[in-house]
């Protein structure tokens, strides 16, 4: 059988076939793209395609002697599904896109995503960037999560919604772009120092406290 983490592969419900989820940065895609994934889907025979989540599109239903092929003609890398590891990041359209942004979201989600996607953690950890108050990508219950108003980004930390959801707590606000990426820069040093493993980064700000990590951030 695959080694899940090794192939970047998902095993399915049936035990004999695989999902393979490739990396789609803030899932923004091409015509090019798109076509791309259909022809491979075609070409081995899934069963399905579908818009995962976390904004990747996966194959579905796919044999596993196909499995390096597949990737082969994609010419893409995997996105980070499973694992101890900062998992795709989720934005909105935010200012480039979007009438009501107040923020880059989709630009600091790009951002984030070329820097972190996939780097090791004591347990997995979810970004989201939303442009504005309506908070479309869930950033509140998000590991950690920006949100943008007029004076700036807010952040929050410690949110999730698996199988004890949490919303954030908030952290900081009418924070720069600069500012948001050097505070979430030393917020993952401080998770990757003194988290136990497998631990959530919710779970261990519950054990140090949140002033321990605002003193630690200052």
């Amino acid at each position: 059988m695959l080694k899940l983490g090794e192939k970047g592969v998902i095993l399915q419900r049936d035990n004999q076939t695989y999902a393979v989820a490739p990396h789609i940065p803030c899932g923004v895609v091409t015509p090019q793209l798109l076509r791309k994934l259909a022809d491979v889907a075609e070409k081995y025979g899934a069963k399905a395609l579908k818009i995962t989540g976390a904004t990747r599109i996966a194959i579905i239903g796919l044999k596993e002697e196909d499995i390096d092929a597949v990737w082969i003609d994609l010419g893409m890398s995997a996105g980070a599904a499973v694992g101890l590891c900062v998992r795709s990041i989720r934005a909105c359209p935010g200012t480039t896109y979007c009438k009501l942004g107040k923020q880059d979201a989709l630009g600091v989600g790009l951002a984030l995503d070329e820097k972190y996607h996939g780097s090791t953690l004591p347990n997995k950890l979810k970004m989201s960037v939303s442009g504005c108050f309506l908070n479309c990508t869930e950033s509140w219950v998000r590991d950690i999560g920006l949100t943008g108003y007029d004076e700036g980004w807010m952040l929050t930390v410690g949110g999730n919604v698996g199988s004890q959801p949490r919303i954030g707590k908030e952290l900081a606000k009418g924070l720069n772009e600069g500012q948001a990426y050097e505070m979430i820069e030393k917020i993952l040093q401080y998770y990757k120092t003194n988290a136990k493993k497998g631990e959530r980064l919710g779970a261990m700000i519950d054990r140090v406290g949140l002033d321990a990590l605002k003193v630690a951030l200052s």
